[in-house]
């Protein structure tokens, strides 16, 4: 951990920072509970452990007054018909924020609040993305075969709740409905039987 000044570079195609502090790997087996066709999930285990995302984190003090940052690198792919994606999670100091740059591939960022609010906001290479405090969120691969490769930056003292988004899920999932992304209400926070609502989301586009 640097005790001056540091700078890093960030270039295509993969953006992996050129230091780092840690390489963290999230495999399908991370992700039990998460994806809404299990049957698919437990077949696709089956035949492979497939790395789903990872992160590169350049570590600093989890205390206040700091930034915690790195890059995240969502991989393509699908179990059923639901993209790979993040686990997702709260921040342990719920009143804190954080925010997504977005240098590659398409995709979308699925966030809630205790409260039951949610937003889906497109990402694309040069979008800005800013969470607000309260907001879980989720990085969502729609793209075909492309990496979705965001960088993040989130005060040092905030922390990590991934408990209360395995124990449940997100309120919406991103699915793909006849070869586009549409978004559908997770089951798991409605009454059995209730259809779907489902909405299609437009396009992210390179800006």
């Amino acid at each position: 951990m640097k005790t001056v000044p540091f700078s890093f570079d960030l270039r295509s195609p993969d953006f992996i920072p050129s230091t780092y502090d840690n390489h963290i790997k999230r495999t399908l087996s991370a992700m039990k509970g998460q994806y809404l066709d299990q049957q698919a999930y437990n077949q696709l285990l089956a035949r492979d452990d497939a790395l789903l995302y990872e992160v590169y984190e350049i570590k600093r003090p989890k205390v206040a007054g700091e930034l915690l940052h790195g890059i995240s690198i969502v991989h393509p792919g699908k179990v059923g018909d639901e993209y790979f994606m993040t686990k997702g999670h709260f921040h342990t100091v719920l009143d804190t924020a954080e925010i997504y740059y977005c240098q590659k591939g398409q995709g979308y960022m699925v966030m809630e609040t205790p409260e039951g609010d949610w937003a889906v906001e497109p990402l694309f290479p040069g979008r800005v993305l800013y969470v607000l405090p309260r907001w879980a969120h989720r990085s969502v691969n729609t793209s075909a075969g492309e990496d979705l490769v965001t960088f993040f930056v989130y005060p040092g003292n905030s922390g990590h709740d991934y408990g209360t988004i395995e124990a449940q899920g997100f309120r919406k999932l991103v699915i793909e409905c006849d070869g586009q992304p549409a978004i559908i209400d997770n089951p798991r926070w409605y009454q059995p039987g209730r259809r779907y609502s489902q909405e299609r989301l437009s396009q992210p586009e390179n800006r």
